[in-house]
């Protein structure tokens, strides 16, 4: 990374604005926990029925991998671009800004999708009838997607209160609805063990197509590795929100399955995706049941719109620090120590593309094919971290045995897995997904091709080496993050694999 270009702006983004526990607390909201359980588990419960379970666990195990491969990669190269930077490290900077671009276009494109969910959410809590109607709708939430830009604009550090709250909030919520529903004795068959088996994979049930869903049920935990230049605690920290994010989110999706499937059964969920969370409401508490969980998964919502969007411009904040992109967008806000351009320019996009789908007529449209899009994105930048870590690491992996699971096997195992998601996704989507999906992915190639031959500095050779001890600026993002982080770094040279 050339010293002119992370300079020139003045100095770096807000050294210590998050600890480990508003890391963690960032991951969880990245999952956006109540929306998942709105919008994708009743794609779940259809497509697998009571085999739902078995789907999360098994996708969870490698999706933990992928986290994994987070943890080590960030105590190895603290950058914002995260997969941008250590894919190009460890394997090459064609790929390593791939994958920086497909998180950008995941993100970006799942702003414009839940612009009208979150619309639609709000007006539900003043009038059901109101939030049917789409202009309305959409209107209320291009308003949150620019309260939110106004929020990353001015710095995470604005609001952790009010972020753990929120977050705090709707995982109270979901976790007293799915211990009531436990209890209760509802509608569906009761529950058994086996739903975490393979017994009730069959021909109509296949594990490939819960599989897809699933995977995108876990994405948004990784926002914690966007924000490694911005959390406090040294290098032995990070990586640590990812796992709590992943592991939280697959207790209440779990959780709130099994609940799902004994109070109301698969064929409510399958016969009514979108009001299966009123009717599960009434069920276990007739009245403010099913208000109560509208107004989770406006929390949800919100957070992660939030999320999204700290994920985009700071990888966007990294390529323009680079020069990959327009060094515009790698500017700091002199006060603010944000990347307050780079998140107009995202905010921008999204209310551009939402405006016209609405006047398309073709905003439910885009927001099915934008979701079924971005698990391409999705699967390809993941499976690029799990194999960066297995590569970056390869001279150390058989120097313990907890080295080689921890860092090696497990990390490459969820490679393979996401790989794999992105081959069986390909044959499933619709031509418009796909275009959202692969097409939007291609045209990352028009300015990866430009900086290439501008000669910019990410495309020289600058391996990851586990063995010696990162300089405090190199791949840290700046000299104020460097002294913020030097304590933590210095205390000893091989700290990344202290844990085995």
């Amino acid at each position: 990374m050339s010293k002119r270009a992370r300079h020139d702006d003045g100095g770096g983004l807000r050294a210590g604005t998050l600890g480990t526990f508003d890391s963690a607390v960032m991951a969880v909201a990245g999952c956006g926990p109540a929306y998942t359980v709105a919008a994708t588990l009743p794609a779940l419960i259809a497509t697998v029925g009571v085999a739902g379970p078995a789907v999360l666990l098994y996708c969870a195990l490698p999706m933990i991998g992928i986290a994994l491969a987070f943890r080590h990669l960030g105590r190895l190269d603290v950058n914002a671009g995260a997969t941008y930077s250590w894919a190009a490290r460890a394997l090459h900077p064609f790929l390593g800004f791939l994958g920086g671009w497909a998180l950008v276009v995941a993100a970006t494109a799942f702003l414009v999708s839940a612009t009208l969910p979150a619309g639609a959410a709000t007006l539900a809590l003043v009038d059901p009838a109101l939030a049917a109607r789409t202009g309305p709708a959409t209107a209320v939430g291009a308003g949150w997607v620019v309260v939110m830009a106004v929020v990353v604009a001015l710095g995470a550090r604005i609001g952790p209160n009010a972020r753990r709250i929120i977050t705090g909030a709707q995982l109270a919520l979901l976790l007293v609805f799915a211990v009531a529903a436990l209890v209760r004795h509802g509608k569906g068959p009761e529950f058994s063990a086996s739903w975490f088996g393979f017994g009730h994979f069959d021909a109509s049930h296949g594990f490939v197509a819960g599989a897809l869903v699933a995977g995108v049920a876990y994405w948004g935990w990784d926002v914690a590795g966007n924000l490694n230049e911005e959390t406090r605690g040294g290098r032995r920290s990070f990586g640590v929100g990812g796992l709590v994010g992943v592991v939280t989110s697959f207790t209440v999706f779990a959780l709130f399955t099994v609940a799902t499937l004994t109070v109301i059964g698969p064929d409510a969920v399958r016969s009514n995706p979108d009001g299966y969370l009123s009717e599960l409401g009434e069920a276990v508490w007739p009245g403010w049941g099913g208000r109560l969980l509208v107004l989770a998964v406006l929390l949800s919502m919100v957070a992660t719109l939030e999320t999204s969007m700290l994920q985009a411009t700071r990888t966007l904040f990294a390529m323009g620090r680079d020069r990959t992109v327009p060094s515009a967008l790698g500017r700091i806000h002199r006060t603010w120590r944000t990347p307050a351009l780079a998140t107009a320019s995202v905010a921008a996009v999204a209310l551009l593309l939402v405006a016209a789908a609405a006047r398309a007529g073709s905003g439910e449209r885009f927001v099915r094919d934008a979701v079924s899009g971005i698990g391409l994105h999705i699967a390809f930048y993941y499976a690029l971290a799990g194999l960066s870590a297995v590569v970056a690491h390869r001279r150390v992996l058989f120097r313990s045995a907890g080295t080689f699971l921890f860092v090696g096997l497990w990390p490459l195992g969820g490679a393979l897995f996401m790989a794999w998601i992105f081959a069986m996704s390909l044959p499933e989507l619709s031509g418009s997904a796909l275009a959202i999906g692969l097409g939007a992915l291609a045209l990352g190639v028009v300015p990866m091709a430009a900086a290439r031959m501008r000669g910019e500095a990410y495309f020289r050779p600058r391996p990851l080496d586990p063995e010696r001890e990162p300089s405090g600026g190199e791949s840290q993002g700046g000299p104020g993050f460097a002294a913020a982080q030097g304590r933590g770094a210095a205390r000893g040279r091989t700290g990344v694999l202290s844990d085995f």
